[in-house]
């Protein structure tokens, strides 16, 4: 289906991408709208050496939009006619909008996760501990430096981090030292814990003062999560940060104020469905 034609289609990808609550969350703001007739909004898994295929046939086949996922947000770049000046300076690319046969990459990640955040405490001033160095961490680290924080970086690849470092004003500490950390806000942007019981820090780590955010949306509530609710700690899911990014990529894909209750509850009638399970 043409992106010219009524018919709008877009699609997250990533790998893995069979989890992603994406689609019921655009879904459900079209029919929230009245405008279901116009867009359609998907999943396609592409994994890392189809990636330049899939884009090839993003053209041939006019595809309106893609929401980008793991692993994809910074080797995606290369394939794109133009990447606005934010997604540029973060390095990494969460949404591509197909105008007119051109491929333009945008970043809304760090809106959701700063947004979703602020819901909670300010940030200026906060010392704030980031596991992990990819696309989601870049994004992550532009917003908290932005709002003037004090960020450390703990990463298992440590190119990537100096990467981070020698971009923005963060400091890089081995994954090693994770365990020793001080901070206000950890921001866990590793799958470490997403679909185990695995924990990215040791317990000892968290305390009742502190916010612990996981990016990853697991319905089921992730490891470390679940751990900092048991310790007091104030928690903010991964679904969260999904929302908030979803309204923002909403708005720029089609114009129109993101209906954020309707959002909102598919999101939570996907997790309760989940918890029922």
């Amino acid at each position: 289906m043409s992106a010219s034609a009524k018919h709008k289609i877009c699609l997250v990808i990533g790998d893995p991408v069979a989890h992603s609550l994406s689609p019921s969350m655009h879904n459900a703001a079209y029919k929230a709208l009245g405008i279901e007739a116009e867009y359609e909004f998907g999943a396609k898994r592409i994994v890392e050496d189809e990636l330049a295929k899939f884009m090839y046939e993003v053209r041939e086949k006019d595809i309106y939009m893609l929401a980008v996922t793991i692993p994809h947000k910074e080797a995606i770049m290369q394939y794109l006619d133009a990447v606005d000046n934010v997604a540029k300076e973060i390095g990494a690319v969460n949404t591509v909008l197909n105008k007119d046969g051109k491929l333009i990459g945008y970043n809304t990640d760090y809106m959701g996760a700063i947004e979703s955040l602020k819901g909670v405490t300010s940030l200026q001033g906060k010392r704030v501990a980031v596991l992990g160095s990819g696309g989601s961490a870049r994004a992550i680290v532009y917003g908290f430096i932005k709002e003037k924080c004090h960020v450390a970086v703990y990463s298992r690849n440590i190119d990537t981090a100096n990467e981070l470092k020698g971009v923005f004003d963060c400091k890089v500490i081995p994954w090693e030292e994770r365990n020793s950390m001080v901070a206000d806000i950890i921001a866990n942007t590793t799958p470490i814990g997403r679909d185990s019981d695995e924990l990215p820090i040791a317990e000892s780590v968290i305390d009742k003062g502190q916010i612990v955010f996981d990016i990853n949306y697991n319905v089921n509530g992730t490891s470390l999560l679940k751990l900092a609710r048991r310790k007091g700690a104030t928690t903010i899911e991964g679904l969260e940060m999904l929302l908030r990014q979803g309204m923002k990529q909403f708005e720029l894909y089609t114009g129109i104020k993101a209906p954020e209750q309707a959002m909102r509850n598919a999101l939570q009638n996907d997790k309760e469905h989940a918890d029922a399970i």
